[in-house]
């Protein structure tokens, strides 16, 4: 594995700016970090000069989907200079194949919680036996847990840990409100019981909600974040004060709530046409993020989602930043939703870049427990991301894409960097 030194570059290791620094590589790790120009320690080694360049760790997309083991979600979430990502649902057999596919350092490392826990006619079977009828859903529909007793929560996460190895548990808590769907709802008692042998046995559990009242419920349960924001009224002093409860943090998933609504179909549409874009996004991929899931009820607005993270933000809470990109939903795209993403923590939310950036780098591997990766730091992995620009500055540069590298390997979607 080469050695590579790359410097006369600003520098964001994941929490600070170093405004002209050097990151040396070596096997994969990084071996140090200078807040200056150095030379190579050996003349035969190569060196990246990129003045007017940004370094930054590789992304760490919080909330993906690859649906079915798709085999486009990892690598084309790398060639976005996501190097990470966390999976939320997903059948034993499609983690077996994905964690393959991730042994090659051309795609994204993958993170996952196998399969979630579900309930007979909750969230997701019920939206997805309403748009999908096909045998192979109803196939996989059938491997899904259908929980229902404390005693099953016990066997649900004994068989993940053992079986799965995941790296965290998820919950499903969907009453539906808002939704044009009505999914059933988990019984607390029974949400409690996960939470208690999930943490039992040292994971992180995260939990869908896209309702007020329901996150509000999941909270007091003891969740260490949620999956989502909600869309269905607007923030409450109940809901900030139940985040603080147990120090919980949030996803909120803003581009994909907004799809909900129809209300961020001309962004999607504006991200879709970027010409940076083009030759790291497939045709198909395109074509699903110029649409819109319109799920929502009436009455419900994505602005009930941005007033939210503001309040969450300015009491402190972390807000980690996630996608919910998958294969068949409409309105996002593996990899490039993260950019989207970042943009609206900016743009809607009141956050400067550099807290935008924080959010899908190292505030992600601290919630999450991911201690070798968020960071630009010594004996840490190499998952690297160079832009041109600055977006420190500008958060819009995030995509002025000009090398991925994960685990010191160059992406070969950048042969020339």
């Amino acid at each position: 594995m080469a050695s590579i030194l790359i410097r006369d570059v600003r520098i964001f290791t994941g929490e600070e700016e170093i405004p002209n620094g050097s990151v040396l590589v070596e096997e994969g790790k990084i071996n140090s970090v200078s807040r200056s120009s150095i030379d190579p320690p050996s003349p035969s080694m190569t060196v990246i000069s990129k003045p007017g360049h940004t370094l930054l760790p590789g992304l760490i997309d919080a909330h993906i989907h690859a649906d079915k083991g798709n085999p486009v979600a990892l690598p084309q979430s790398l060639r976005f200079g996501v190097t990470t990502v966390c999976d939320m649902q997903n059948e034993p057999h499609n983690v077996v194949k994905l964690r393959k596919q991730a042994e090659s350092k051309g795609v994204a490392d993958f993170k996952t919680c196998s399969l979630a826990a579900t309930i007979k006619g909750g969230w997701p079977e019920a939206v997805v036996t309403a748009h999908d009828e096909s045998d192979e859903t109803a196939a996989e529909i059938a491997l899904w847990p259908k929980l229902e007793s404390e005693a099953d929560a016990q066997a649900y996460v004994d068989q993940r840990v053992k079986e799965d190895h995941v790296d965290y548990i998820k919950l499903m808590h969907e009453s539906g409100s808002g939704l044009l769907v009505k999914p059933n709802l988990p019984d607390i008692k029974l949400q409690k019981a996960v939470i208690k042998a999930a943490h039992a046995n040292d994971l992180v559990v995260v939990a869908h909600c896209l309702a007020h009242d329901d996150t509000v419920a999941i909270l007091h349960a003891g969740v260490d974040g949620l999956t989502h924001t909600f869309l269905d009224k607007p923030p409450s002093k109940q809901l900030v004060d139940a985040y603080k409860l147990n120090n919980a943090h949030c996803n909120p998933t803003l581009a994909a709530i907004g799809s909900l609504t129809q209300e961020g179909r001309a962004l999607q549409e504006q991200y879709a046409h970027d010409p940076r874009v083009q030759s790291l996004l497939g045709e198909s991929e395109k074509a699903r993020l110029c649409q819109c899931m319109s799920m929502a009820a009436e009455g419900c607005t994505v602005e009930n989602a941005y007033e939210s993270v503001r309040q969450l933000k300015a009491a402190g809470v972390d807000i980690v930043c996630g996608s919910d990109a998958a294969g068949p939903a409409i309105g996002t795209a593996w990899g490039l939703s993260i950019h989207q993403e970042m943009a609206l923590f900016v743009d809607k939310c009141g956050f400067t870049p550099l807290e935008a950036l924080r959010s899908a780098s190292s505030t992600t591997m601290r919630r999450f427990r991911f201690h070798d990766r968020g960071l630009i730091a010594p004996g840490l992995k190499a998952d690297l991301v160079l832009v041109e620009g600055n977006p420190l500055e500008n958060i819009d540069h995030t995509l002025d894409l000009r090398a991925v590298w994960r685990d010191g390997v160059l992406c070969s979607a950048y042969e020339h960097v």
